[in-house]
């Protein structure tokens, strides 16, 4: 029997997410907050008027959301999830604050039962494309383990790092290392260009060394080319978990003085109007090219 899974967001990574169930032969059911978004699936899934309704006699309930007032308002506002009765398990790969998903899913299991996994991505809009996430996940066990051939599709790896919460404190990890990892690989970029390097050679000439990563292949070449179509995310959402980086930190006493860096570069992106552009687009702001724009 296909398991049967509700898919809420389609936005940049939810839609290559829900896809990808689609493909692998998931019973799917999807629901986005703007229509429009779900004309691709009408012919490949079931549309869904409400959460609500996307979410009766399912197997489990996937979300991919903006940020934590989104997923309050799809899990407990009106027509949300809380309104559809017993539901078995909800896979939250949003990323937000540790804290909201901790008071949101002790909301959600006192009014359907549902059991929550918190599940942050990683891998931008390749990895949803390509079903190569990596996804860390927090929940109790037996529900992680439940869900595991569910998300199987979307991911190369999905690991239990603790309780409810736990997945969220992970993706803030990966968020302080990828986002200041961007914001450095901006900064040599723009040092390069100034130096009269040609900087489009630097992922080959780089390669293998020390300062070579997955986020320098990556964004290195698109911001030596001033290339930012096919987006892979956005400087505001960086932004976004930065801050909640910076907002769990102060609650842990943490010394996060690269993260508070970084962030106001990203904070920088929208003074010039590049917060929705592609990430790599901070390299404007580092080279000084945004200020020519106004």
């Amino acid at each position: 029997m296909r398991p049967r899974i509700a898919f809420l967001g389609l936005g940049l990574m939810g839609a290559p997410m829900a896809r990808r169930l689609a493909e692998a032969g998931t019973d799917l059911v999807v629901w986005n907050r703007s229509r429009e978004k779900t004309v691709p699936f009408r012919n490949i899934a079931r549309i869904a008027e409400t959460p609500m309704a996307a979410a009766r006699e399912t197997d489990a309930v996937f979300l991919c959301l903006t940020d934590a007032d989104a997923v309050e308002a799809v899990v407990l506002g009106p027509a949300g999830l809380a309104e559809a009765g017993q539901l078995k398990r909800i896979v939250d790969f949003s990323t937000i604050s540790p804290d909201r998903t901790r008071i949101i899913a002790a909301r959600i299991a006192e009014a359907t039962r549902a059991a929550w996994i918190d599940a942050p991505v990683s891998g931008g809009v390749p990895g949803a494309e390509q079903g190569t996430l990596t996804i860390m996940a927090g929940g109790v066990a037996a529900d992680v383990e439940a869900v595991r051939p569910l998300v199987a599709p979307l991911c190369a790896r999905f690991t239990h790092m603790g309780p409810v919460g736990a997945g969220q404190v992970t993706k803030l990890v990966n968020q302080i290392i990828s986002g200041c990892t961007i914001a450095v690989v901006a900064e040599a970029i723009a040092f390069a260009e100034a130096a009269g390097i040609d900087a489009t050679c630097l992922t080959e000439a780089l390669a293998g060394g020390f300062a070579d990563s997955a986020p320098f292949r990556l964004f290195a070449p698109r911001m030596a080319a001033r290339d930012y179509s096919r987006p892979i995310g956005s400087s505001r959402l960086m932004l976004k978990d930065l801050d909640a980086v910076l907002e769990a930190g102060r609650k842990v006493d943490a010394v996060l003085p690269m993260s508070s860096l970084a962030a106001e570069l990203y904070r920088a992106t929208a003074r010039y109007g590049l917060a929705d552009s592609d990430i790599a687009a901070l390299i404007e702001v580092l080279s000084g090219d945004a200020g020519k724009r106004n």
